[in-house]
């Protein structure tokens, strides 16, 4: 979690393999486009800074953050795919629907893992506001699309 005292964007190389002959999908909810892209372009410049090739890195966009869970699946099905990345933003609102969702994408994210026996990444976003989105879309906390990807590097590498 992102605070004062930690930045998303903060990780050591511990366990950090080499990932050249390594594929990754990313797949990026297009709901919070603004945040999305960010968190999606933290991904993808980690992956690569750690040794990734561009053509080894397959993005797939969905409408919003429920789709997800059904996209990272298809893709972790995938035999060539060795960790997936899920990216999305869901902001607070007056409604449940929140709740709902949030519960629904992490726990789909989570059964898709264990289905498929490779990461499957968390990198959604569950603030309160869209400010808080921001800061940690490349932001004062840094980025969350770069811990995703540092994330599904070191699982790898586990």
């Amino acid at each position: 979690m992102a605070s004062s005292e930690k930045n998303l964007s903060d990780y050591t190389n511990k366990n950090v393999k080499d990932i050249s002959e390594s594929k990754f999908a990313i797949v990026v909810s297009e709901w919070n486009e603004e945040v999305t892209e960010a968190l999606y372009q933290g991904a993808f410049e980690t992956l690569v800074g750690h040794g990734a090739t561009k053509s080894n890195i397959i993005r797939k966009n969905v409408p919003g953050s429920f789709e997800l869970s059904l996209a990272a699946q298809w893709m972790a099905q995938e035999e060539g795919i060795d960790a997936v990345i899920c990216i999305g933003c869901v902001v607070q609102g007056e409604t449940k629907h929140f709740d709902f969702i949030c519960d629904a994408v992490a726990h789909g994210i989570t059964n898709v893992s264990l289905k498929y026996n490779k990461p499957v990444i968390f990198g959604v976003l569950t603030p309160n506001t869209q400010k808080q989105a921001l800061d940690r879309a490349g932001g004062k906390y840094g980025n969350k699309g770069d811990e995703a990807a540092i994330t599904a590097i070191k699982m790898l590498g586990f």
